[in-house]
Order: C-alpha cells, then sequence, then structure tokens
C-alpha cells in the first residue's frame, strides 16, 4: 500500500472576480522511502498541492474534490482535532525560514511547543534534550536553543525548519523550496544534509521546487505541474533522458547543463495562463511549439506512455 495516495485532487480560490482553480484533478502515488520532485514554474500549483496534503491550505482556498489517502487514513474525512494529530507524522517545511520562526521566541522554546503539543507526556526538559540532539545532527550547537532566528545565516535557519520538520519522526517529510534565496554553496549544503537525513531517518521526502538541476539529483519520481494539473508524472531518470510534455522539455532546455555546456538554452516562450480565465483545451497551448488542432478543442487526460504518465494530445 502506498504511504500517500492523491486521488483527483481539486483546490479552488474564489474570489470578486472568478475562481481559481489553483489544483486540477491532481493524482500521485507515492510508496514508502521515495522522493517525489514537484517541478514547474511559479504559480502552477506546487505549493498549495504541498500544503492541501496536510490541509493547510490558506483562506479562502478550498479542498473541493478528491481524496488524500497517508498510510491508509483519508485525511479529507477527519476532524480538525485529528488533522493536527496527523501533522506530528508529517513534516512539514514551509519556504522562508524568517516568517516561519516567530521572532520574539527562542529556537528552543520553537521545538519545546512543537514536541509538547504532540506528546503531553514529554517534559519541558526532555524536550530541550531532544531539541539538543537534532540541532547538533544538523551541524548547530546545542548552546543555541537560547538565540532568536534573526541571530542565525539563512542557512542556519533553513538547518532549523529541517529540524522542526524531523523533531517528531515524521513518515512523510514534506519540503517547500528549501534551498530558496540561499547562496550556491549553502543551497548544496543543504541539499547534502537533506540526503543524509533521508538515509539516517528513513524518509518519504515530497521535494517542491522551481529548480530542476535539484530534484535531478535527489529524486525517484517527478511530477511536472503546469496550471495546477500534472502533465508529466514518473521515475527521474527517464524523465531526464526522454522527456515526453513538451513543457518539461521546454524546463529542461530553459536550464543550464554543466555535463553539456556545449548545448545552448532556449527559454519557453510566453508566460503561464491567468487561472481565473486560462486557455480553452490544453492551457499550454498558447505557448507550446507542437500544438495542433485539438490542442485548444479538449483538455488532454494523463495515459500511460513508455512507463510514465503524460497528459498531452500528442499521445492520445
Amino acid at each position: 500500500m502506498p504511504l500517500l495516495e492523491i486521488n483527483s485532487l481539486t483546490v479552488d480560490y474564489p474570489t470578486r472576480v472568478g475562481t481559481v482553480r489553483a489544483v486540477d484533478r491532481v493524482s500521485i502515488s507515492l510508496e514508502k522511502g521515495q522522493t517525489l520532485g514537484i517541478v514547474g514554474e511559479s504559480g502552477c500549483g506546487k505549493s498549495t498541492l504541498g500544503l492541501a496534503v496536510i490541509r493547510l491550505v490558506p483562506s479562502p482556498g478550498i479542498m473541493t474534490e478528491g481524496s488524500i489517502m497517508i498510510d491508509g487514513t483519508d485525511i479529507m474525512r477527519l476532524s480538525n482535532n485529528e488533522v493536527r494529530e496527523l501533522r506530528g507524522k508529517v513534516g512539514f517545511i514551509f519556504q522562508d525560514p524568517m516568517t516561519s520562526l516567530n521572532p520574539v521566541k527562542r529556537i528552543g522554546d520553537h521545538f519545546v511547543e512543537f514536541i509538547r503539543t504532540h506528546e503531553k507526556e514529554v517534559s519541558r526538559q526532555e524536550a530541550l534534550e531532544k531539541t539538543g540532539k537534532i540541532l547538533e545532527s544538523l551541524g548547530i550547537l546545542r548552546e543555541r536553543t537560547t538565540d532568536y532566528p534573526h541571530q542565525f545565516s539563512g542557512g542556519m535557519r533553513q538547518r532549523v525548519m529541517i529540524g522542526l520538520g524531523l523533531a517528531l519522526n515524521p513518515k512523510l517529510l514534506i519540503a517547500d523550496e528549501p534551498t530558496t534565496s540561499l547562496d550556491v554553496i549553502v543551497e548544496a549544503q543543504i541539499l547534502e544534509l537533506m540526503n543524509k537525513l533521508k538515509k539516517d531517518y528513513d524518509l518519504t521526502l515530497i521535494l517542491i521546487t522551481h529548480n530542476i538541476g535539484i530534484v535531478a539529483e535527489m529524486s525517484d519520481l517527478i511530477a511536472v505541474m503546469y496550471a495546477g494539473r500534472v502533465v508529466e508524472f514518473g521515475p527521474t531518470e527517464q524523465i531526464f533522458e526522454n522527456p515526453l510534455h513538451p513543457y518539461t522539455k521546454g524546463l529542461l532546455e530553459s536550464a543550464p547543463n554543466i555535463l553539456h555546456p556545449e548545448r545552448s538554452m532556449h527559454p519557453i516562450p510566453g508566460s503561464p495562463p491567468d487561472l481565473i480565465s486560462p486557455p480553452p483545451g490544453c492551457k499550454f497551448h498558447p505557448r507550446c511549439p507542437h500544438a495542433f488542432e485539438p490542442c485548444p478543442l479538449r483538455e488532454p487526460f494523463l495515459v500511460m506512455k513508455e512507463r510514465r504518465f503524460v497528459a498531452c494530445h500528442l499521445y492520445d
């Protein structure tokens, strides 16, 4: 049985001028121990999908249909209190640690509050001892539990966020842009750390990023999202060796490749669509170099092709 199984999940944001469908009938399955990379341009629904997995979609967002099974439990059927308990088993690393951490609360107090909320029998001293061990495993001195967030560098704050995500030994860890705003050296350190922690903690990991190079290094599976939909899903190696969807090809061609410096980069023309009034048919067709007659008329569905799923009329 998969650890995570998402079926036809849809998330809408009602507004005064129309409804934004941020996640559109997304289905994904993830086995224990696997790493899933979710990639796509800004605004394609990656973060909303990650937040929906633990029912943290911000207002006015509404999960209108579909199911999310975590280790056999349908979280759509749980009460709010039951979902809070579940969040101890599913860790989440938010995008910006400086805005996620309370600036007037010491680092140790962040951990103590989180641990004792889910493990009420644990004393404050025991929680602090556990915090010290977690920080040391992340390369941070345990004495720094008394420091405030502003006393840490960006990379150290990100390590603290990773530590909070791991504090309760979660079955699943979701990392939303874990290297955003970090320089390339610190980014490499964070990725190396996450790889090590994945092995040490036997983690199942969802990595949300716009950096397709990161998922190439860390992921077993890739889900490529565009305009709220998954347009290609399958093993990382296959997708990088032979991308099927024109959007996936565009993402790969628009990123530098140090293994093939002779290849020139080709940016994807145009911009992602306005999700209040998206184009008819395939939402990518206004930017697609392979668009043909059926593309503006009807939306493609995911079909199996070469041991992966792809949503494109080229493979109907």
